[in-house]
């Protein structure tokens, strides 16, 4: 599914067990004796592996193979490449490739020199050529960095006004593709981009949400999803954007009801919300797609409560969960009253956070 979001065409498929990965190639040498063979009778042009590769193992790999080799990180970087629409979101994009690149250095990187504005005299070949390359994206990473800091103080700064404004703050989290957009649209009447595909959503969209008369202002947050081994690169690049989870007063943690790896997909939303610092939030499991359910799997009731485990086996605990279908919109008003319900009239009190700022 990622290749696919990538704009590839996968041909074939290859699965390896092996006690440990191998230092050198990652798989062993009669695999990749294996793979090669595969890869010149289906004529594929590229050879994409499911896990995050070493500089090292993916130089080898490409070495024996005589042709392109990409990990998991690199085809997620893609897509966000492809998807980043805001300056925020590309600022986040490009920390994160950059980053990547910055360890896979193989004199093949002089094409970043475009990224520095200048047209400087390339250096030679060998270890001159690398310097080089290690420089300007040394260079181009801490521009992006500041960039990304103006960014984080201006959201800081929007934060600072809805709190203000006692307004109640809530964040769609969830796997990738499990319709939080769809959601968002129909519960705010937006009309953010959302698309059958993974990572279709990459850039923070707030409005504001009403949840009737007397209810507390509040705002609502469509985030970019989650994906198992989401890569540390990107939840670092991405922090700012995180944030708005990690700071909600309630989470919508939607999850894909008619997908049947559902369970796992929960599990690794728990891990990322870990992360990020947001596990403690309040949540409210939204089983969305009730639409695509099929009719033998259909809940007898809209509304009950579920066990949510915590992040790494850690201790479970029970949480709302409401089944709606953000395409029919069946549940909905049933999910509008339950969030009513969490939005107080009137804000309740904080314990004060010390912030770097304040020390």
């Amino acid at each position: 599914m990622l290749a696919q979001t990538a704009g590839l065409y996968p041909v074939a498929r290859v699965t390896c067990k092996r006690r440990a990965p191998d230092a050198a190639l990652f798989i062993g040498t009669g695999k990749a004796d294996e793979i090669k063979m595969l890869a010149l009778d289906t004529g594929a042009s590229e050879i994409l592996f499911d896990q995050s590769l070493s500089p090292a193992q993916q130089r080898n790999l490409e070495r024996h193979l005589e042709m392109p080799v990409n990990d998991r990180t690199m085809l997620i970087l893609e897509i966000f490449a492809q998807r980043a629409r805001s300056h925020e979101g590309k600022l986040q994009v490009e920390l994160a490739r950059l980053q990547y690149v910055s360890t896979r250095l193989v004199r093949r990187w002089s094409h970043l020199e475009r990224q520095t504005g200048g047209a400087g005299v390339r250096g030679g070949p060998g270890e001159k050529q690398i310097e080089l390359d290690k420089r300007m994206i040394s260079e181009a990473i801490k521009r992006t960095k500041e960039r990304l800091s103006k960014v984080k103080k201006q959201r800081q700064t929007q934060r600072k006004q809805r709190e203000r404004r006692n307004s109640f703050t809530i964040s769609l989290v969830g796997y990738t593709n499990a319709g939080k957009t769809t959601l968002f649209n129909a519960l705010v009447k937006a009309r953010a981009y959302a698309a059958d595909q993974l990572f279709a959503t990459l850039d923070t969209t707030t409005r504001q949400l009403y949840l009737g008369d007397g209810a507390r202002p509040a705002s609502l947050s469509d985030t970019v999803g989650f994906i198992r081994d989401l890569p540390h690169g990107l939840v670092d690049a991405f922090a700012a954007t995180l944030q708005e989870a990690a700071d909600a007063d309630l989470l919508l943690h939607v999850v894909d009801g008619a997908n049947s790896d559902y369970l796992e997909q929960i599990e690794q939303v728990q891990r990322v919300l870990s992360e990020i610092g947001a596990a403690d939030v309040p949540q409210i499991l939204v089983f969305n797609k009730l639409d695509a359910v099929e009719k033998g799997s259909l809940p007898l009731h809209l509304r009950d409560r579920f066990e949510l485990r915590g992040a790494f086996e850690g201790p479970s605990r029970s949480v709302e969960r409401v089944f709606v279908s953000a395409q029919s919109g069946e549940g909905l008003p049933l999910l509008r009253e339950l969030l009513a319900s969490q939005a107080p009239s009137s804000p309740s009190e904080k314990i004060p956070q010390t912030t770097e700022d304040d020390t």
